[in-house]
């Protein structure tokens, strides 16, 4: 037989040798082929991208609170302790750094043991594969599953460094209980960062990863204890730890954080606050992708001391004898819901620094989980007395001075307008009833005095007066009605007391803000604060006002007894607030550092109880917090003045320099002045010799351009005389 045919005849019956060969390399071939092929379709990038909440930081850049996104701290590799490395590794994949994604030495160990147990007591699934399962889609406990997660794991070795692999993997770990990542377990489980966990806790944190729910260390210590020493166990065998180091720390027993570090999602009024101005400043994907890093301005010692103040002081309140209204105490937690209002007495605070308008405190109720309606930012009600410095220091800065003589008697019908010049009916009374005829106009403010502050208001004008409402941030629907004049207007207590700022400012207004600064996830500032200000008065009329509220606090002051019983010591200036009926009670007072704003009321307007006013209600909520504001962030200094001082003798009718003639009638007075403020004029109205003893000529007005020189009205009630003086006045105020 030829040779040819010789090897036909063996190829043909090598053949089905050949094919089978082919079969068995062939297939495997095509099925790594086919599953790598669907493995492309999974970004090997996202890895790497980790959803965590926005961090919100306090004033200090310590971590303050937890908003969206999955509760986890991605921290890099050298922020771990080494143990718990060493622990992960012995538990999870003792070979991690000898395999290239998948260990077949792994997966032919784990099916012997199977095998001869019969029964699957140990996988295979090296940490590449488990950070492939645990960061992409690759669908359930099924053999295709394994396949698909077996060729990720492969693309994952290839795309990044074992140091890459093992830093994403520690951060996607599931610890239970919402926990993500071994940052934020081990702050929340321990009480510290995971940089400082020591060996036990290590081996523990690494035995919770198979079942972390199941061997929680809270719930189930015993378990928790015994997956540990597994570990420990499994260390000492892998030589990472010697004997006696094993034997010590299973010793030890399991010991958790008594308050865990972490809250998983605070809630409160001031984080409700935050959450609205990050809704107004970043789109809304951008709050999705989590990881923002929100640096607040809260300061939680502040706070804290803003919440117990609040509380203890209304809670005081409601247990006098005959309180009519529902007390807090008769609600359960579930009581009330979302935004819905309580029956119960409720409060607010808002505290700014002067110094940038930063919101160090805001409360805004007494209680967020019965309700969420946030009384600080989002409740408008009418300011009352409360708004009365700012008719002040619109006059002081048109020329009126503080020893002016104004007229505390009954507002006659006809005597007070509308912004149109109409005359109105409307006659506001004291709050007691009293009348004290003509006084230096400072005693309306410290006094709060409804007739001479409607007079001074009248003397403004009320179309001025509506333009610094505006001005002042507090509401741009203003009423053309006199009734402003007294607060008859509805604003909310963040916007009140943000437009005190004006008068510690030297009369610039603070915008208020409570976030600093907003960076991404990647480290990339996509918002800072503005700091954004506005000049509302001259800084010798804020000066004048401030010193007038200064008083307030002092003598016949309205808010006297913060010097009294409530033994408040700290230079400080500010007014109280009453509405008609007791139905809101307000103060918002200021040191040279800050300035506190505090409502009290009902959330369905009604008289909170007799004599409820300002001084009896807010104040002492006030005091509380501006005695307890930490003295080396907010020293609380003696007020200096924007400007030089002079001493002069000006007389209360014309509000010019005093002559002669003032002496003699009386009507002169000593008062020190910014130099701005000091008139230019010697008084027109008695005439006489000026102090250069120059004659002055009776009836002929000053610098009718310069506002230093122009005289303040008397308006007396109905005098013709005084009736007479007041229109000439009003057109020297160029009305």
């Amino acid at each position: 037989m030829k040779s040819s045919n010789v090897r036909r005849i063996r190829l043909r019956s090598r053949w089905p040798w050949i094919a089978v060969g082919l079969l068995l390399v062939g297939i495997p071939f095509g099925i790594f082929a086919y599953f790598f092929q669907r493995s492309l379709q999974f970004s090997i990038d996202d890895i790497g991208a980790m959803p965590q909440r926005a961090t919100v930081f306090d004033m200090d850049g310590k971590p303050y609170a937890r908003l969206y996104g999955e509760n986890r701290l991605v921290v890099p590799l050298s922020e771990v302790s080494p143990k718990f490395v060493d622990a992960l590794l012995a538990r999870e994949d003792s070979r991690f750094y000898r395999h290239f994604g998948v260990d077949p030495i792994g997966v032919a160990r784990a099916a012997l043991r199977n095998l001869t147990s019969r029964s699957k007591k140990e996988g295979a699934s090296t940490l590449t594969q488990q950070l492939a399962r645990n960061s992409l889609p690759l669908g359930g406990q099924t053999l295709s599953r394994k396949m698909l997660e077996a060729c990720v794991a492969l693309r994952i070795e290839r795309r990044y460094s074992k140091k890459e692999i093992l830093e994403h993997y520690i951060n996607r770990i599931y610890y239970g209980g919402g926990l993500y990542g071994i940052e934020a377990a081990s702050l929340t489980y321990f009480g510290k960062p995971a940089k400082d966990l020591d060996l036990p806790e290590s081996a523990l944190m690494a035995g919770l990863i198979r079942s972390p729910n199941r061997f929680s260390p809270i719930r189930n210590p015993k378990g928790a204890t015994a997956e540990r020493n597994v570990v420990l166990g499994r260390m000492q065998m892998l030589g990472y730890i010697t004997p006696a180091e094993a034997d010590r720390a299973r010793e030890q027993v399991v010991s958790t954080a008594g308050k865990p570090r972490v809250s998983l999602y605070q809630e409160s009024y001031a984080m409700d606050a935050i959450k609205r101005d990050l809704d107004t400043i970043l789109e809304q994907q951008q709050q999705d992708d989590g990881g923002l890093q929100i640096y607040g301005t809260i300061d939680p010692e502040l706070q804290a001391v803003a919440a117990k103040a609040l509380e203890d002081t209304l809670t005081k309140i409601e247990s006098q004898p005959g309180w009519e209204h529902p007390r807090r105490a008769q609600y359960n937690k579930d009581s009330v819901n979302g935004e819905a209002p309580t029956e119960y007495l409720q409060g607010a605070l808002v505290v700014i620094d002067n110094r940038t308008g930063a919101i160090r405190a805001l409360v805004g109720g007494r209680d967020f989980a019965q309700s969420k309606y946030n009384r600080a930012i989002l409740a408008k009600r009418q300011v009352g007395s409360s708004f009365k410095p700012f008719i002040y220091a619109s006059a002081f800065q048109r020329g009126l001075l503080p020893g002016a003589a104004i007229n505390d008697a009954v507002i006659e019908a006809g005597e007070l307008h509308d912004a149109n010049g109409v005359e109105s009916d409307w006659s506001p009374a004291n709050s007691d009833n009293q009348y004290g005829g003509i006084q230096p106009a400072e005693n309306g403010l410290i006094r709060s005095r409804n007739t001479m502050s409607a007079r001074v208001g009248e003397l403004v004008g009320l179309a001025t007066v509506m333009k610094t409402v505006q001005a002042a941030g507090l509401t741009r629907d203003v009423p053309n009605t006199p009734t402003v004049y007294l607060g008859a207007f509805e604003a909310t207590l963040k916007d009140l007391t943000a437009a005190y700022t004006a008068f510690p400012n030297h009369g610039v207004r603070r915008q208020p803000y409570l976030i600093e600064r907003i960076d991404d996830a990647a480290g990339e500032t996509v918002y800072r604060a503005a700091h954004l200000e506005k000049e509302m008065f001259s800084p010798g009329a804020a000066w004048l006002t401030n010193v007038t509220l200064e008083k307030v606090l002092t003598g016949a002051g309205t808010a006297a007894r913060a010097r009294g019983d409530l033994g408040f010591k700290l230079p400080a200036a500010g007014k109280t607030g009453t509405t008609n009926d007791f139905k809101d009670a307000w103060f918002v007072g200021y040191t040279t550092s800050l300035t506190c704003g505090v409502w009290v009321g009902l959330d369905h307007p009604a008289t909170i109880m007799r004599r409820g006013y300002g001084s009896a209600l807010a104040l002492p909520i006030w005091t509380q917090v501006m005695s307890k504001a930490s003295p080396k962030r907010y020293p609380a200094e003696a007020f200096k003045s924007p400007e030089p001082l002079k001493k002069v003798r000006v007389c209360a009718i014309s509000n010019q320099l005093a002559t002669s003639a003032c002496e003699v009638n009386g009507k002169a007075y000593a008062v020190d002045l910014p130099v701005s403020m000091v008139p230019a004029d010697a008084c027109s109205v008695h005439g006489g010799l000026a102090e250069d003893n120059t004659p002055v000529r009776q009836g002929v007005p000053g610098n009718p351009n310069d506002p230093r020189a122009n005289p303040s009205p008397l308006p007396t009630g109905g005098d013709r005389f005084d009736q007479k003086m007041m229109r000439s006045l009003k057109k020297f105020f160029g009305r």
